[in-house]
């Protein structure tokens, strides 16, 4: 039985109360009652206008509706004229540059790989905040960047073979990073530091230096007989370590053991679409975690190989300047704190009149509540050196949403004792109303706008429940080959450089999903920096020191000036839907395809956020690729096949067939966790698992979802979980 305590007019449950009177509010000059009195006030204040913008989505997507089940003809210029008499689209601002300031220097002048994990988990994100530096001699060996050929396979223990192409590999990135004025780094036997300058001697015996001798910036030990040098390329730190007696460096003429490279500059630990948060429990367990990392003391103990292993976060790196001066590189990627949208409210906390609270209030509240504590200082372990703490907000739609977020914030601020504009925004353009109005979005934020970023499977999923009522959408592969997403892709880029987000913000694109397919993604990733984008997402450590070198191949901010003269790209394009010409192309074979994948996935990722509470994993698909799934995948996916039945590609008996086929496929792929309960063992299970109820009203009941959000469903089902286990 919940117990709630009665605060300010609020019903807090008591485990949030808690936590918040005895961990988060003590160091922060805050007492609980003027914490719960600022909390009632802003809920009171701002409850109504969320609940207004959500009501005047709901009132768009009607008029959309109509729209098209009285327009079946597609007519690109009508229909941009439809969206701006009903206020979707909204008049241009005039020209203008974002005024943020004090903005973190990871997000304003260096571009680099971004990771994105769930706080709920505390391993995961010590794991990617630690990951600031990862080593590529790792990363390489690890992969399958490098081929297995030729006697290099991985094996269980160290294979020299295999090492021997990761050096080779390693010097052949220093050769293209940090070049030589003659010579080749596969060549050298020792690096020393003489008269400030690298010097490196060749297998020739000669000794040649830097062909950019500004690159080096320090090093570790003695100057001509250094354990570590510090060098730097297109603002990325790149660290050689040198052990002749480690048994790397034993093997390697120069002594070589090792080449750490600065990677992920900044994290987002994510509250929303990663974490399965549904009450207070799960909120004490997300706010408590990014409390511990603003406090600089979280610390996660697990066993691996028999021995408790203790991560937390990694201290600063030191080093001596070629000037005598002391170096000191932060030790940790920039976190910044992902809290949820507008649409979801959380039994947490209930307002005077017995309603749920917003969940994004009370993030806004309680995340730059345990932020204070990094400002402070009296941690050690500092996050931000601009003073500012650093929010993403999702799945706004339009600038009257971020304007409402701008709201929120500006009341967090006074509540808090803060400068303005101390919280910073990032705004992902990842709903199709925000990516049609994306410079006034960024108006609305343009004194705290530090991130703008693509993400294509949410956008898809809004695309597809926008234009439900136009028609049928075509298969998943085949949408991304559509004009309407390079446009998105591109107007985010044109919008961000024209708005003055180069040196003073980040321009993001979206997640790599296949976080087992590292050679796929070094051809292919590199397209993020060329884009213009100053940073990407990606799915693990590993995955960022390796994209990290395409910001050593690539000077982002030197592409970003070469773009700033380029046409903007065609809203008429971004605003056409995916649309099938001749759906009765499709052969039986093709739909049934089609609908496998869709129910695979979504079963897949579903049944783990339900039975065990996990929001984001690495996930088998059909063919047994894993992909990294969250719930913008479980969106697309799953307003996929509502559009398809909605419009009689498939019928519901079909759907539920293929649904029970592929909780067996889904089951076989789980066998080997032991948390795991089958689903399918029989019609009786599949009947009572609550789990695979949830997949098939995601499909079922897809189209009258808000938004087609997954969230509504998925928090009750889960709820229901709970409550029978």
């Amino acid at each position: 039985m919940t117990t709630t305590l009665s605060l300010n007019g609020l019903s807090v449950d008591q485990q949030l109360a808690q936590f918040v009177e005895q961990q988060l509010l003590p160091g922060t000059d805050i007492s609980p009652a003027a914490f719960w009195q600022g909390f009632a006030d802003i809920v009171n204040e701002l409850t109504p206008i969320n609940r207004a913008l959500l009501e005047k989505r709901e009132q768009l997507q009607a008029k959309i509706d109509n729209y098209h089940k009285q327009q079946p003809v597609w007519d690109a210029a009508n229909y941009q004229r439809f969206l701006e008499e009903i206020g979707y689209l909204v008049p241009e601002p005039a020209s203008f540059k974002i005024e943020t300031e004090h903005v973190e220097p990871e997000i304003a002048n260096t571009a680099g790989p971004q990771l994105v994990v769930p706080v709920s988990n505390a391993r995961f994100s010590l794991n990617a905040a630690n990951a600031r530096w990862g080593s590529l001699y790792d990363a390489l060996y690890g992969t399958d960047v490098l081929s297995e050929d030729d006697g290099a396979e991985k094996g269980t223990a160290y294979n020299p073979v295999r090492g021997f192409k990761v050096m080779a590999f390693a010097r052949q990135f220093l050769d293209k990073a940090l070049p030589l004025a003659n010579g080749s780094h596969i060549e050298s036997t020792s690096y020393a530091i003489v008269n400030n300058e690298l010097l490196i001697t060749l297998r020739d015996s000669s000794q040649v230096r830097l062909a950019h001798p500004e690159q080096l910036v320090g090093y570790q030990g003695e100057a001509q007989n250094p354990s570590a040098i510090l060098l730097k390329n297109n603002g990325l730190h790149v660290e050689l370590q040198i052990d002749h007696h480690h048994p790397i460096g034993q093997a390697d003429k120069a002594g070589l053991k090792d080449v750490v490279l600065e990677a992920a500059l900044t994290t987002i630990m994510d509250c929303e679409d990663s974490v399965a948060a549904v009450d207070a429990e799960d909120k004490v367990n997300v706010y408590k975690n990014w409390l511990g990392l603003m406090q600089g003391n979280l610390v996660e103990a697990f066993n691996k190989d028999g021995k408790t292993i203790e991560r937390r976060l990694a201290e600063d790196r030191q080093y001596q300047g070629i000037n005598g001066e002391t170096v000191t590189l932060k030790g940790r990627s920039m976190m910044f704190v992902r809290n949820v949208g507008h649409l979801m409210t959380n039994p947490a906390i209930q307002d005077s009149e017995g309603n749920d609270v917003f969940e994004g209030i009370m993030d806004a509240i309680i995340t730059s509540t345990a932020a204070l504590h990094d400002l402070k200082g009296t941690h050690g372990l500092k996050n931000s050196s601009a003073h500012s703490i650093n929010i993403v907000k999702p799945k706004m739609h339009g600038p009257e949403e971020v304007a409402f977020t701008n709201t929120l914030f500006t009341r967090v601020e006074q509540m808090l004792g803060l400068p303005a504009n101390t919280i910073k925004m990032g705004i992902m353009d990842e709903e199709r109303r925000t990516s049609a109005n994306l410079k006034a979005c960024i108006y609305e934020a343009k004194n705290r706008v530090v991130f703008i970023n693509t993400g294509f499977l949410d956008r898809t999923g809004d695309e597809i429940h926008t234009s439900m009522q136009a028609g049928v959408v075509l298969p998943k592969g085949a949408i991304k080959l559509e004009p309407w997403i390079s446009a998105y892709e591109d107007r985010n880029v044109d919008i961000g450089l024209a708005t003055g987000l180069s040196g003073k913000a980040q321009i993001g694109k979206g997640m790599w999903p296949m976080p087992d397919k590292m050679a796929l993604m070094m051809e292919q990733k590199i397209g993020h920096p060329k884009s213009g984008a100053n940073t990407a997402w990606v799915p693990s450590p590993t995955a960022a020191t390796l994209h990290a070198m395409h910001y050593h191949d690539i000077d982002v901010f030197a592409c970003q000036k070469t773009l700033m003269d380029r046409k903007e790209a065609s809203l008429t394009r971004l605003l056409t839907p995916p649309l099938m010409k001749d759906p009765s192309t499709l052969s039986k074979e093709d739909i049934q395809a089609e609908l496998d994948n869709n129910a695979q996935g979504i079963l897949g990722y579903v049944v783990r956020w339900i039975d065990q509470g996990i929001g984001c994993s690495k996930v088998p698909d059909i063919n047994h690729v894993g992909l990294m799934e969250d719930r913008a995948t479980l969106r697309i996916s799953s307003q996929h096949m509502a559009n398809w039945l909605y419009h009689g590609v498939c019928n519901e008996e079909q759907i539920r067939k293929t649904m029970a086929r592929m909780a067996k496929v889904v089951d076989g792929q789980n066998e080997g966790d032991p948390a795991y309960t089958n689903m399918a063992d029989s019609a009786e299970s599949l009947a009572q698992s609550v789990a695979y109820q949830a997949a098939l009203a995601l499909v079922l009941e897809g189209v009258k979802q808000p938004s087609g959000y997954t969230e509504p469903l998925l928090h009750a089902f889960r709820i229901k979980y709970k409550s029978q286990h």
